[in-house]
């Protein structure tokens, strides 16, 4: 177990999993920490209220739904226990920069499991490409993008018409890879054109007003 490769493969790992979030790191190198103590063996026992108090999670919930993910993500190898008074048992899958090996969770050695992070970071990214919406599926989101950031609903008709009249292209040639980061863009660039549009406001002539005096002249003589 080389301690320092661990740690730069693991981190690098999680800089690029999306699914990631403070409490599962938060989580993860509190179990790390337990191992470490326990000079890495191939799995060890952990308690719930000490993992908790380790790793600043103070919802049981927040902590059972973390480590399932972890072990769903296979950063662990989670084996919870049956019995109440008998921790539940953790394996902890070795990161190395070493491409060749993937660990194998149902091997039944003693020697130490070794992952490839490059394996894991492809996974990762065409996750990433797949996910990640470069058009709307229709117009129906974009009126609901709009409407979440309070913008008019006319405003996301007109954004919607424009791209899709144009095939979601910048420059006739470049696809557009976030719709919603143009659609600020967009609304920013409505905002300025509108504020150009207001009138400017007659300045106030000084001093006092006479509201009695009158322009039009009139003949009192005749009757109302």
């Amino acid at each position: 177990m080389n301690y320092i490769k661990h740690l730069n493969a693991i981190f690098e790992v999680f800089a690029s999993d999306t699914r990631l979030n403070p409490t599962h790191i938060s989580l993860y190198f509190a179990l790390f920490q337990m191992w470490n103590e326990n000079r890495f063996p191939n799995s060890f026992l952990v308690d719930r209220n000490s993992t908790m108090l380790l790793s600043k999670i103070g919802s049981r919930t927040t902590y059972h739904r973390c480590i399932s993910n972890l072990h769903q993500w296979e950063y662990i190898v989670y084996e919870p226990s049956q019995n109440r008074f008998k921790g539940s048992r953790v394996r902890m899958p070795i990161f190395e920069i070493s491409p060749g090996q993937v660990a194998d969770m149902n091997d039944t050695t003693d020697e130490l499991a070794v992952v490839s992070y490059i394996n894991i970071n492809k996974h990762i990214k065409t996750n990433n490409k797949l996910s990640r919406e470069s058009i709307p599926k229709n117009e129906q989101v974009v009126l609901n993008f709009f409407k979440n950031n309070h913008w008019e609903a006319v405003e996301a008709t007109r954004f919607y018409n424009h791209y899709q009249g144009i095939g979601w292209k910048v420059g006739g040639n470049s696809s557009i890879e976030d719709w919603r980061a143009f659609a600020k863009k967009w609304m920013l660039k409505a905002n300025e054109l509108n504020a150009d549009k207001e009138p400017a406001r007659k300045p106030r002539k000084k001093g006092k007003v006479d509201y009695l005096q009158t322009t039009t002249k009139k003949n009192y003589g005749e009757p109302l």
